[in-house]
């Protein structure tokens, strides 16, 4: 059975033109794009206008804006028109029409409100099946198989990056999930510290992790002091977040900009951690094989090059990395022989 099925032109075109009106948006964000509503009050017989929002705290606060006049009146009418969001709902919604694979409403709102608290603008990335969901529109092609998914995970590079964020750069991961009301809590560590998982107890099948390259500390979870969020470390992290893509994830609510794993180190990554699963994460280890094979098998066929790089990055990362590699290369060899690994990617 093919493992993706090509898009037709009109779905492939819809999806670019989504990709550049959600680029442009972000640009040109207005006050039509920021939560909240203005309220105008009488003072003294005089009419004044104020902005009133909720904090991540929940509170609600007002920021006064000005007496009414033109200047003020036409801040308004912008709030009004609603922005960028109409035209690109209405774009989204073309796109999964014609073909494009949308995210789930559930899955799509955190990925939605991590957006509008600024989480991909400091660096965060969509990693998992989701990613691989995104790559499916980006590449022009529906996989066949591998998509499904209760897990929403997210990475972000951590104490590295850190260092290069500006200093008054401040994201409430923990403020945005909360604001959702959708019953998310974090789970507790065994030493009663947070740790970067959230689960909703009326869903627990329904998972949001953050996580981060391994460092110093092994695999204590740190805590970014920019992004109010733990981050789990996890082996081989690192090699995923090199090179990251910008893709558009939506549903037929709304859109996100969202960075996303380059296509061809996510392939390999997904060999990487399958010989690192215990025996009793088997279900998931099929799953990341059955994903490095599709990507690959349509990689081999549009940028067999940036494989070849990928794959040389990987093989020159040690003994602990090349033997990983090597137990996925022999499950990808069973499982997708049609590729030819052995002649294609060598050690």
């Amino acid at each position: 059975m093919p493992r993706f099925t090509p898009l037709s032109s009109s779905a492939q075109t819809a999806y670019a033109q989504l990709l550049d009106a959600s680029h442009a948006a972000e640009l040109m964000r207005t006050v039509a794009d920021l939560p909240g509503t203005f309220a105008r009050k009488q003072v003294k017989g005089r009419p004044y206008w104020y902005y009133q929002y909720l904090d991540v705290s929940g509170k609600q606060r007002q920021v006064y804006v000005g007496p009414e006049n033109e200047r003020v009146l036409a801040l308004i009418a912008t709030r009004a028109e609603g922005g960028a969001k109409p035209a690109l709902q209405a774009l989204a919604q073309s796109a999964v029409a014609l073909g494009n694979a949308p995210m789930l409403p559930k899955h799509f709102k955190v990925m939605q409100r991590l957006s509008d608290y600024g989480f991909f603008r400091a660096g965060g990335v969509l990693i998992g099946t989701h990613a691989f969901l995104a790559f499916g529109n980006m590449l022009g092609v529906r996989w066949t198989d591998g998509q499904r998914t209760q897990d929403v995970d997210f990475a972000h590079a951590g104490k590295a990056l850190a260092i290069a964020l500006p200093a008054d750069v401040e994201i409430d991961v923990h403020a945005a999930l909360d604001s959702l009301r959708m019953g998310l809590l974090p789970i507790e560590r065994s030493d009663g510290g947070i740790g970067g998982t959230y689960l909703d107890p009326k869903d627990p099948e329904f998972q949001i992790d953050f996580l981060t390259p391994l460092h110093r500390d092994g695999m204590k979870p740190f805590r970014h002091p920019q992004l109010g969020i733990t981050l789990q470390p996890l082996k081989f992290m690192e090699y995923l977040l090199q090179d990251i893509q910008q893709a558009v994830a939506f549903a037929g609510s709304g859109v996100a900009v969202v960075n996303v794993p380059h296509p061809a180190r996510y392939a390999l990554h997904k060999l990487l951690v399958a010989g690192e699963r215990p025996a009793s994460r088997i279900a998931k280890s099929n799953k990341d094989i059955q994903q490095s094979a599709a990507l690959l098998s349509l990689l081999k066929e549009q940028a067999e090059g940036q494989v070849q790089d990928a794959w040389a990055d990987i093989r020159n990362r040690g003994p602990g990395w090349l033997s990983r590699l090597q137990q996925g290369y022999a499950a990808l060899a069973r499982v997708a022989p049609e590729l030819d690994v052995v002649g294609w990617l060598r050690f």
